[in-house]
């Protein structure tokens, strides 16, 4: 790590759309060589319950996601990794600090009853790919995050963290509108107080608009699903008028925004996880809003 004492943390939470799931890294933009500047949590080192401590290591594309087994994917997290040390790299004077990421995703799995980010899913930690992964990650995320800045503070660093995105909330489309509305509101806050209390503040947060209508409107005819994004949508409006600390982030905002074309540009061709060049550019915004 450089000799300043400053490190910025950057925390990306969620489902298949944190993992980066469906966008397989090209061989030549795979980072195999640990990063210089750029640092992570591999789960071989950390995926843990028991853990006291945290180890961070030089980053790579693989292995850094502490939940599901998916590596080497054009994920926001590994788009921002490689963009740091570029950035660094280039002599621009840009003086940024180190960067340690910390990234915790299972695809296909939303907050409401049942999934695995609900605060009352059962406590476990079974590895694996998607479909044989089962972890309790609310009790998980808070455990992790409770450690991240006293990991820091032992090896001499000051650690901000610049902002916690959260990429989720497809899978609780899934659900009833009845149950939306009994409940999201207040898991949402039970989880984001639970992660400030973890971190002993409350962070620059970042909500990731739901805007895969097309895909919502495939899975369901009815309109059932797309009613219920427009739910999580406007729950998520709330959260960013009662918290100050909340934003939230539109991923139509991009330059390969295409109104009326199939996928908007954003999309792969299920129409449900972004593309490589929208992450790309969304860890761009994360670059360019910390400089």
């Amino acid at each position: 790590m450089k000799t300043s004492n400053k490190v910025a943390v950057f925390i990306l939470l969620g489902q298949s759309n944190a993992v980066g799931h469906g966008i397989p890294m090209d061989d030549k933009d795979k980072i195999c060589t640990p990063l210089k500047n750029v640092f992570g949590l591999t789960r071989s080192d950390n995926q843990s319950f028991a853990n006291k401590e945290l180890n961070w290591s030089g980053y790579t594309s693989g292995e850094m996601n502490l939940a599901e087994e998916q590596d080497h994917t054009y994920s926001i997290a590994n788009c921002l990794a490689r963009a740091w040390q570029d950035e660094i790299d280039s002599g621009n004077k840009s003086n940024l600090p180190d960067l340690c990421i910390v990234q915790i995703a299972i695809g296909s799995q939303g907050v409401t009853e049942g999934y695995m980010w609900n605060p009352n899913y059962e406590k476990k930690l079974i590895p694996g790919k998607l479909g044989e992964v089962k972890i309790s990650l609310y009790p998980y995320t808070t455990h992790i995050l409770s450690l991240v800045k006293e990991s820091l503070n032992k090896i001499g660093k000051t650690p901000e963290v610049i902002q916690l995105h959260w990429r989720g909330g497809e899978n609780d489309m899934t659900t009833t509108t009845e149950l939306l509305k009994n409940s999201l509101k207040e898991t949402y806050k039970t989880i984001f107080d639970g992660f400030y209390k973890a971190l002993g503040e409350k962070v620059p947060t970042i909500l990731h608009k739901l805007v895969c209508h097309e895909w919502a409107i495939q899975c369901d005819p009815s309109g059932g699903r797309l009613e219920r994004l427009h739910y999580i949508n406007e729950v998520f409006e709330t959260l960013e008028r009662e918290y100050d600390n909340i934003s939230g982030f539109d991923a139509c905002n991009a330059p390969n925004y295409v109104p009326d074309e199939t996928g908007n540009g954003l999309f792969i061709e299920d129409l449900g996880h972004y593309t490589a060049q929208t992450n790309h550019w969304v860890a761009e915004q994360i670059l360019n809003s910390y400089k």
